[in-house]
């Protein structure tokens, strides 16, 4: 697997605020105002996955202590996965919530529009926490890279590469 990008990142967030801010120039007045169960879920998915980041990073081979289990090698696809999707859905949820933000802004006199653009930046806030606790923890699956020696450069002790 690859390495997450930041630009594809970023590419769907904005395309998810546009989209976020067409809905709400399209229907805000039909819409309930926005409530604040995101802003937990995902602060608590960012803290979750922080300190699971921690634990495994402790666990992963060439950095793990005396004493300390070293974690299952094909574990490791999977968190790379869960990061991967984590680091995805709050990209998608940040750039919703920036989308809503953005057309609420203009109008923060009136009571609606003020809360929806609180709980929106609120949710963007946690989206981002939960957008770098998700890059932290595919970087902390990523393995620990050989020593290199000069001695060993050849595969085989004669020079020969296999050829007898």
């Amino acid at each position: 697997m690859q390495p997450t990008k930041s630009w594809s990142l970023v590419v769907v967030a904005i395309i998810s605020a546009a989209i976020a801010w067409l809905v709400a120039l399209i229907t805000f007045a039909n819409l309930p105002p926005l409530p604040w169960t995101a802003v937990p879920a995902l602060a608590l998915l960012a803290f979750g996955e922080f300190l699971f980041a921690r634990n495994l990073r402790a666990r992963m081979p060439g950095s793990a202590r005396p004493g300390i289990r070293p974690v299952d090698p094909l574990a490791v696809p999977r968190v790379v996965a869960l990061a991967k999707a984590s680091s995805m859905a709050a990209a998608v949820f940040g750039g919703l919530a920036a989308g809503f933000c953005i057309y609420t802004l203009a109008s923060l006199a009136k009571p609606v529009p003020r809360h929806d653009a609180l709980v929106s930046a609120f949710t963007v806030a946690a989206a981002i926490a939960l957008l770098a606790a998700a890059l932290y923890l595919e970087r902390c699956c990523r393995a620990t890279k050989p020593p290199e020696d000069a001695d060993d450069d050849t595969p085989y002790p004669d020079g020969q590469h296999g050829r007898r």
